[in-house]
């Protein structure tokens, strides 16, 4: 056994808690939803990474690696993706959100190929995720703020039926599974049509905390419009990159926007553990730890680096503030 399997995964595990009880009490100064939100995902993360210490430096039972499977996979990436949903309410990212949940009930159809008698699950998942992401769009087109209670009602629906599968499933003995070489939790123990009801909660939490971040940089920054705005998401994408040059300029003559390096951080720190966490499925362990924690790294600098975080930082109490710059918050 790695020190590293035991020393990263603790570290994930307390950072993430501090990081949960700074967020919560910004929302409890504050009351806004994303925060109590993201919060919760903070929470779960920091749970999420605490049964992997305990399991590396203590050993695995199957309770544990339940656990471990139903925070850290089901959990984790969409309460995330939830804050970044009601942070953007007001906004049109409800369309790309509500597709993306779509497209991560088709991605269960297409694991169901792999993972045999999985089918019956992966249609029943897909058929959930359609008509939520179905509800986020309409939503979004009529009235967007309600698109995000919507989201927030599809998302209780499936962690409730998620932790039933989850904690109803039978387990290949020993009741748990690490890679042979790295030691690192893997998802095999679990039968297949436990793994194809992942897809619409991690890779579709994850796509919309990376992309969401990204749409926030790009709202805050210095923009060159190639395309109009009623070309939607693909405006979005080339209008932010057509801005990057700009919003370097204005990042090196000091008239750049705080938010903006500080949701490109959060992009980073959110693709990072979704990428590993994806290669751990097609058996690229060794990068799982690791990512886990960088990624925590990068989205906790981000929050730091935000300018309206640096006017008041607190844990329980004010510990540091300024006045605001001027200019627009």
């Amino acid at each position: 056994m790695s020190v590293l399997n035991v020393v990263l995964p603790l570290c994930s595990s307390v950072l993430a808690l501090v990081f949960a009880a700074m967020v919560f009490d910004q929302w409890w100064q504050r009351r806004h939803a994303f925060q109590l939100v993201w919060a919760v995902g903070l929470l779960w993360y920091g749970i999420s990474a605490g049964t992997e210490f305990w399991g590396s430096a203590f050993g695995w039972s199957e309770p544990l690696y339940r656990s471990w499977y139903l925070i850290g996979a089901l959990y984790v990436p969409p309460y995330l993706a939830l804050g970044t949903i009601y942070l953007l309410a007001k906004t049109r990212f409800g369309y790309f959100a509500g597709a993306t949940v779509i497209i991560g009930g088709s991605l269960s159809l297409l694991f169901s190929k792999v993972y045999a008698g999985s089918t019956m699950t992966a249609l029943v998942v897909f058929a959930l995720a359609a008509a939520g992401g179905i509800a986020i769009v309409v939503a979004t087109a009529v009235r967007r703020p309600l698109a995000a209670h919507i989201a927030a009602g599809v998302l209780l629906v499936g962690s409730v039926l998620g932790a039933y599968v989850v904690l109803t499933a039978t387990l290949a003995a020993p009741g748990w599974a690490v890679d042979p070489h790295t030691h690192v939790p893997v998802g095999s123990a679990f039968p297949g049509y436990v793994r194809v009801i992942t897809p619409p909660d991690n890779i579709a939490g994850a796509l919309i905390l990376v992309f969401g971040a990204l749409y926030s940089a790009y709202v805050y920054m210095p923009k060159r419009r190639v395309l109009p705005a009623k070309l939607a998401i693909l405006a979005v994408i080339v209008n932010f990159f057509a801005s990057l040059p700009g919003a370097v300029a204005a990042l090196f003559a000091g008239k750049l926007n705080s938010r903006v390096p500080a949701t490109i951080l959060i992009a980073f720190g959110a693709f990072i553990p979704g990428l590993t966490s994806g290669l751990n499925r097609f058996g690229v362990t060794w990068s799982f730890f690791l990512g886990e924690f960088l990624g925590l790294v990068l989205i906790f600098i981000g929050f730091l680096v935000s300018e309206e975080v640096f006017r008041n930082v607190r844990l329980g109490a004010t510990i540091w503030s300024r006045a605001p710059a001027g200019g627009a918050d």
